[in-house]
């Protein structure tokens, strides 16, 4: 498990008056950034098709240098234009699945069997599920094997109410991330300040609330699966 996936939205409109939308590209950059020295990494979408990047999300390919270098970067967007399916991919080769956000995750992350059972197997095989801003809609339907909701129970984070009022989405999203987690038996917790970075963890569950907190996502993750690893050592050794 020496790998980690990484799941992108293809839906590109939201709404009645099909607002666009799609991935937010810093959240997928920022994470990939952190982990691609020391993970190998894949993208998986919920279809073959070019994954669509949120308009609002590609200021940051302007004045964002590293974000920039990755969306001129050829060899990192080909991943994007022909990303992989669920059923093309071993959950036994990842230690981790990561859910990036954009408003997109919200049509057709929640009800996504495929992605659905590919994180339970993951997690189920002792893997970590990340997740930040609108991809926790991603694991707000996942149940593991003894019907429990994954989320349950967890203290999780995503983006917030307040949050989607400030931008002027909350009349065009389908659902309230805030309180679909809550509705799910998640502990819901966030950033004091809107839009400031918030990331948590919650055993092998870690969400961030915002863009702004896919890095520290990325970090909190190396960090766990390196503590992970210290302790198979460990064990090792003492057999």
């Amino acid at each position: 498990m020496d790998k980690i996936l990484i799941v992108v939205t293809n839906h590109s409109a939201l709404g009645p008056k099909g607002k666009k939308t799609g991935l937010w590209l810093r959240e997928l950059t920022d994470f990939y950034h952190e982990v691609k020295d020391r993970y190998g990494v894949d993208i998986v979408s919920t279809a073959a098709d070019r994954v669509p990047i949120d308009p609002r999300s590609l200021v940051g390919a302007v004045t964002h240098k590293q974000t920039r270098n990755y969306y001129m970067d050829d060899d990192f967007m080909v991943q994007l234009k022909k990303p992989l399916l669920p059923e093309q991919v071993d959950p036994g080769d990842y230690a981790a699945i990561y859910f990036t956000g954009g408003h997109g995750t919200m049509m057709d992350f929640p009800d996504d069997k495929d992605l659905q059972e590919l994180t339970r197997e993951i997690y189920e095989q002792g893997g970590y599920v990340a997740a930040v801003c609108h991809g926790p809609s991603g694991i707000q339907n996942v149940r593991l094997s003894n019907g429990r909701l994954l989320v349950s129970g967890h203290v999780v984070t995503g983006f917030s109410d307040v949050e989607e009022k400030a931008l002027g989405m909350y009349k065009h999203i389908p659902f309230s991330l805030e309180q679909v987690l809550k509705e799910r038996g998640g502990l819901y917790k966030k950033a004091s300040v809107p839009m400031a970075a918030c990331t948590v963890v919650s055993g092998r569950l870690i969400t961030g609330q915002n863009p702004a907190s896919a890095k520290g996502v990325a970090l909190k993750l190396l960090k766990q699966l390196e503590t992970f690893r210290q302790k198979e050592n460990e064990d090792v050794y003492v057999l």
